[in-house]
Order: structure tokens, then C-alpha cells, then sequence
């Protein structure tokens, strides 16, 4: 089939499916709600296995029932590295080696229905940041407390639930790239799809529901005002097309109007997922989690 053909399909279903949630929110826009949660939470297909440095062990844990699989590597504090939506723990392999190398245990692992791992009680198809942050308490569990937190994306709301809700402690925190509101790109979802407000509210009530939290513990400025305030450095690239900067940016504002001791370093270049391997990026985090200020950079491009 030639690319022209391909993307006249593409568009063709694109049209069609708002098209049906166009008529179902006027005549079933319940039905219509949960249709679309389950669009929302579908696991994309599984990331390849990527290489992991040796020298670690493998482990496994359960969470809600399901096995949770993971890698750790060193001794000393504990350094915890938390994926984001769609990926594995294997992507923040370039932080092993430096922290092992300053002493911690580094322990990565991947959340349910992803990598390695088998799916959560959302079931196979489905899955959500709470069922990561879920599976995080129970790594947690096994391995103690937390020197550090690292978190991509989505990890960084499902490591704050955690420590809100869970038994997860920590005296520092590293949030790369990460998601710090849902609503905002739920909004973009429904404008995606094309669905009127009732069946958005059918779909607000259907998300809550299925998650087991209020939508507004999907805000990461919402649940760091619940936590001890820890030292947190955000690391956030401008030419992000999965999660905002400018997200980052209020939560840095929120964080230091609390009181808290947090920094925002900006690049350029990266996107979402290579500045999780950037080697400026990483020697900027070890150098935060070692106590070292001035070997993070807050300005432009300093990564």
C-alpha cells in the first residue's frame, strides 16, 4: 500500500471515530465516556528490551497480585529510578554506573504491563500511574529507604502519589521531563476525539473511577503540597512535544513558594526521551544527588 493510500486511511478513521463521538455524545455519552478511558489507558505496545549495565541482579516483587521485575546494582543509599509511560526501567541505565560509582544501590525496575513486568489488576491492555506508583511501594518495600528518587514523565506523578499515599520516603527527588498535570492533556484528548461535555464528564467519572483517585491527584504541584519538602531539581527540554516545560516551570515555582529547594534546568534539543541518556543531563543529577550545587547548571541549554 503506498504512503498516500496509508495516510488517506489514517484521516479516514480519524474523521469517522469523532464522527461517532460526536453522535454518541449526544445519545449515549456514557458508553462514549468509558470508550474513551480505555483509549486513555491503553499500554502502548511494549518497548524492546534494552541493554542494562552488568554487574546487577536481577529481582522480583508483587504488587496487587502481580509480579514486578527489576534490576539493582551497588551498595549504600538507595537510589530508586522510576520509567515513564510506555517505557522501561532500562532507559535510565546511564545513571547506574555514575551512582554506583558514588556509593548507592541503584534500583530500577518496570511498572506493570510494561517491559518485563505482568500486568497490573487493570488487566492486560490497560494501565495507569497509580498502578506504577503502586509497584514502586512495593520495590520500595524490598529495598528501603530512599536516598533519591529519579522519575521520567509519568513517573514523577506516580512517585508523588507514592509518597503521599504510600510508605515511600526520600531526601531528594529528580524529575526528568516530566508530566506534572493531567487536565490539561486531557483536554487535548478530547479535542483529539472530538467528544462534547457530556460525555467528558462520562469520561472524568469513568477516569476516577478506574484509577481509584480524584482527578486533581494528577497534579504534581497538588501532591508535592502534601509531602515533606525535599531538595528536587526538574530537568526539562523546551523542545518537549509529550510533556511541557512550562508545566515544569510552575511546579518549580509552586515547590520554591513552599519553601522548598528546588531548581529548574533547561535544554535544548533533547525532546522527551533523549534527555534521559544526555550525558550533561546525568552528570548535572549525580552531581545534585551528591550535594554538589555547583555542578547544576539552571541556565539555557546548560545541559
Amino acid at each position: 500500500m503506498s504512503g498516500p493510500q496509508k495516510s488517506t486511511i489514517v484521516r479516514f478513521r480519524v474523521l469517522a471515530r469523532r464522527s461517532l463521538f460526536r453522535l454518541a455524545d449526544l445519545v449515549a455519552p456514557r458508553p462514549a465516556g468509558r470508550t474513551a478511558r480505555d483509549l486513555w489507558f491503553a499500554v502502548p505496545p511494549r518497548m524492546a528490551a534494552l541493554p542494562v549495565p552488568a554487574g546487577g541482579e536481577s529481582f522480583e516483587v508483587t504488587s496487587l497480585g502481580a509480579t514486578v521485575r527489576g534490576h539493582v546494582w551497588g551498595e549504600g543509599p538507595v537510589v530508586y529510578l522510576v520509567h515513564g509511560w510506555g517505557g522501561r526501567g532500562a532507559q535510565l541505565a546511564a545513571y547506574v554506573e555514575p551512582l554506583v560509582a558514588r556509593g548507592h544501590r541503584v534500583v530500577m525496575f518496570d511498572g506493570p504491563a510494561h517491559g518485563d513486568s505482568d500486568p497490573g489488576p487493570a488487566g492486560p491492555r490497560l494501565s495507569h500511574g497509580v498502578e506504577l506508583g503502586q509497584a514502586l511501594d512495593a520495590v520500595f518495600a524490598r529495598f528501603g529507604p530512599a536516598e533519591a528518587v529519579v522519575a521520567h514523565s509519568l513517573g514523577a506523578i506516580s512517585t508523588y502519589l507514592t509518597l503521599r499515599f504510600g510508605w515511600l520516603g526520600t531526601r531528594r527527588l529528580v524529575l526528568l521531563a516530566p508530566m506534572t498535570a493531567a487536565t490539561p492533556l486531557f483536554d487535548q484528548f478530547q479535542r483529539a476525539l472530538g467528544f462534547g461535555e457530556r460525555t467528558r464528564r462520562a469520561f472524568d467519572r469513568e477516569v476516577e473511577d478506574f484509577v481509584g483517585v480524584p482527578l486533581d491527584a494528577f497534579d504534581a504541584a497538588v501532591q508535592a503540597s502534601y509531602v515533606d519538602p525535599v531538595p528536587t531539581l526538574v530537568v526539562h527540554d523546551r523542545d518537549d512535544r509529550q510533556t511541557t516545560w512550562e508545566g515544569s516551570e510552575r511546579l518549580v515555582a509552586s515547590l520554591l513558594a513552599s519553601g522548598a529547594d528546588a531548581r529548574l534546568v533547561t535544554t535544548e534539543g533533547l525532546g522527551h526521551r533523549r534527555i534521559l541518556k544526555d550525558p550533561g543531563v546525568v552528570r548535572q543529577v549525580v552531581a545534585f544527588l551528591a550535594g554538589d550545587r555547583s555542578g547544576v547548571d539552571a541556565r539555557e541549554g546548560a545541559a
